[in-house]
């Protein structure tokens, strides 16, 4: 799995020294020219670069015509389709627009990530399929409501990450999982969830965190072979601005390297 852990702008730079590609949020390219730079530079350098919509930190994907101008400009390895949170066929409809409103053929060569989205296993395994037939890639996301209800779990949190291993060995089970394409696995909820997919398939390509990160800026190390069984409420984009001190630091490189680790179990 490539991992990738969102990072405020003053470490961006020392970022690609364990980041194995570099994770974009639209949004922030508004307010920041120089992050914007740094993904710019990345591509320039022969570094992967993904594209994200930013829905979880909007509640609603970007603006379309923006966003499909920044993939012109930018032209990112791959890009996240305008989605609608929990909502399968609005989601479904979104991607169907995006592919008959923008003229797709300067981009045709990036490919598109389709992201899974519904509220019952029935619509998540609905818009599973659409996206299997309709993206070059499929991202699944740490947090649907689906989750609280499907899986085994003490609190929230154990069982968001239950419930995405759960619905990903469900979809195998059901053969609706395609093992030829990649996918991308949309932040998390506990870090120790990613040693599941060891032993589970070898489609995930891709996973994107800033777990290790957020708990470093708080000076919160990561725990051997566990990781975390907490979680603070607070999204990096939040944090873009912030100067992080020497033993945040090393917290945070402490953390990266713990959740490589985790991986390898």
């Amino acid at each position: 799995m490539l991992i990738s852990h969102e990072t405020p702008l003053k470490l961006m730079d020392k970022s690609r020294s364990y980041n194995d590609y570099d994770y974009a949020l639209v949004h922030l390219f508004e307010t920041h020219p120089q992050y914007y730079q740094f993904f710019k530079n990345s591509l320039a350098s022969g570094r992967e670069v993904l594209l994200d919509n930013s829905i979880f930190e909007l509640g609603t994907a970007f603006d379309s015509n923006k966003f499909y101008n920044y993939i012109l400009d930018l032209k990112p390895s791959y890009y996240v389709v305008p989605d609608v949170l929990e909502d399968a066929q609005q989601t479904i409809v979104s991607f169907l627009n995006w592919e008959n409103e923008h003229n797709l053929a300067p981009i045709s060569h990036i490919p598109k990530i389709g992201v899974v989205q519904g509220k019952t296993y029935e619509e998540l395994a609905t818009c599973y399929s659409f996206m299997n037939e309709k993206a070059d890639y499929i991202a699944i996301s740490f947090d649907y409501s689906y989750y609280q209800q499907a899986a085994l779990g003490k609190n929230k949190l154990e069982k968001c990450r239950n419930g995405r291993v759960k619905l990903i060995r469900d979809f195998i089970n059901d053969g609706i999982w395609n093992e030829t394409k990649p996918h991308h696995l949309l932040g998390c909820a506990l870090p120790n969830e990613f040693k599941e997919y060891k032993s589970l398939t070898r489609a995930i390509r891709s996973i994107d965190t800033s777990n290790p990160v957020v708990a470093g800026l708080h000076n919160i190390r990561y725990v051997k072979d566990i990781g975390l069984t907490d979680k603070l409420s607070v999204k990096l984009c939040d944090l873009i601005d912030y100067s992080p001190t020497e033993e945040n630091i090393a917290n945070i490189l402490y953390n990266v390297e713990q959740f490589y680790k985790l991986i390898l179990l």
